[in-house]
């Protein structure tokens, strides 16, 4: 099976700079574990549009895959929203 490339839009780089550089370590891991399966175990189809949303610990990376091209696009990196009680 062919691998995906993986590409980024510019605004990632800014959703990475706050966070901390161990988690980023992790979060680039994982995005490059699309390469391999960009529908992985746990993934979950935003019904809305047609993307992907992955967790990462605390963060949710946000993508769409494109089979035709077999491409990977990371859309947003972000911070997992904390429900207040």
């Amino acid at each position: 099976m062919a691998e995906y490339s993986i590409l980024f839009r510019k605004s990632v780089s800014k959703d990475l700079d706050p966070i901390p550089k161990k988690d980023v370590k992790r979060i680039i891991k994982r995005i490059k574990s699309l390469a391999h399966n960009p529908r992985p175990p746990g993934c979950e189809k935003l019904s809305a549009q047609e993307r992907y949303r992955l967790r990462q610990g605390n963060y949710r990376i946000l993508y769409s895959i494109y089979d035709d091209q077999r491409t990977v696009q990371v859309v947003k990196v972000g911070h997992r929203r904390k429900a207040y009680r």
